[in-house]
């Protein structure tokens, strides 16, 4: 008999943890796991998952949020009709509350990593909220090292958390004849290397200090293009200040762009800038299977994936100096970057793909169901 599975999302956008849904949903072994969805209404998860034949279902009150009342309510009718084995939870508390009232054994992934505020991270904070998460969870899979210790920060029983590191599907190096097509979309001269970040436009993803960067080295005469993708609240703020620079042919805003792999195989050096959130970024991953070395913050699980002097470097968070002298280094030198491509990709495979996320996570289902028996 199969583990029957729902697998519970609350984005109404396809940020990083609907990605990670997308790719389990791709890898999941259908012989022995029978898998539905529940989502928001009008998510823009919900084409993806149908596109697959996965039976996805609509609820209210899951939007965007953790809890609502009314939203238990209706899941608790959802779970006690369809009567699955696990519910995997994205974040949702309100999933997890109904899940465990309606006798099904909870999975939660903690797909981010934050500085824990101290009203959960010390005295009686801390300790009623170990306990909620403890008991509206049989499992808690953290997606880095870092997400692993903001739990028990917050109190959570250690024993329950297994870390699984994020995984993607790798990216297929293009011919030179699609690179010559996309370098024409994306205006970046045979006389320029590409660098590029890709991450929502929010403060706390470090795109001033990405800009401020990559102004220090166009002022030193180096021949770059920078590329921001993505949308998001900050967007206004960062076109002004590029504009105040005078770089706009220079840094570039490419928007939201769903073919992301175009960017990335013309990008020579990736960066991630972020000082409030991150747990794995996914686009670092696909960068690594091609071989991209990348400069990043030193904050939440961007150590985990780039490995300092190995795959690229490792800098102090909000340091636009930093990340401009990591950036120099793997310009000026061929050998040092002949290095950290190679690495990269040995890395991704190694660690990183999303064959490796998928069977842990499966292993995650079946041992809850083996130790009840079934």
């Amino acid at each position: 008999m199969k583990i029957k599975v729902i697998e519970v999302s609350s984005d109404t956008n396809i940020g990083g943890a609907g990605k990670c849904l997308i790719t389990l949903l791709e890898n999941f072994n259908y012989d022995k796991f029978d898998i539905s969805v529940i989502l928001p209404k009008n998510s823009l998860l919900k084409p993806r998952i149908e596109e697959m034949g996965i039976k996805v279902t609509e609820a209210d009150g899951i939007a965007d949020k953790s809890l609502d009342m009314s939203a238990v309510r209706e899941l608790m009718r959802i779970f006690k009709r369809e009567k699955p084995d696990i519910v995997h939870t994205h974040a949702s508390m309100s999933a997890r509350i109904a899940a465990r009232f309606a006798g099904a054994k909870v999975v939660y992934t903690r797909h981010s990593v934050f500085p824990p505020p101290p009203r959960i991270s010390k005295g009686i904070g801390k300790a009623v909220n170990g306990a909620i998460n403890n008991y509206f969870a049989d499992k808690i899979i953290a997606v880095a090292q870092a997400a692993k210790e903001n739990l028990t920060d917050t109190g959570v029983d250690e024993s329950k958390i297994k870390v699984i590191l994020n995984g993607v599907d790798g990216l297929s190096p293009v011919s030179e004849d699609e690179r010559r097509i996309i370098k024409e979309r994306f205006n970046l001269p045979d006389t320029c290397k590409a660098v590029s970040i890709v991450a929502r436009l929010e403060d706390i993803k470090g795109h001033e200090y990405f800009i401020d960067a990559a102004d220090k080295l166009l002022r030193k005469g180096c021949k770059l293009r920078f590329y921001i993708a993505g949308t998001g609240s900050y967007e206004q703020y960062l076109k002004e200040k590029v504009k105040n620079l005078n770089r706009r042919e220079q840094i570039i805003f490419t928007g939201f762009i769903t073919d992301v792999d175009k960017l990335m195989s013309v990008t020579d050096i990736q960066v991630n800038a972020s000082y409030g959130t991150e747990a794995t970024s996914l686009a670092l991953l696909e960068g690594m299977s091609l071989g991209i070395p990348a400069v990043v913050s030193d904050f939440g699980g961007n150590p985990g994936v780039i490995r300092d002097g190995v795959n690229g470097f490792v800098v102090p968070k909000r340091n636009a100096q930093a990340l401009a002298d990591g950036i120099e280094k793997l310009l000026n030198d061929d050998g040092l970057y002949a290095r950290m491509s190679e690495n990269s990709k040995n890395i991704f495979a190694k660690t990183f793909t999303a064959e490796a996320m998928t069977r842990q996570t499966e292993d995650v289902y079946s041992s809850l169901i083996n130790k009840e028996g079934v």
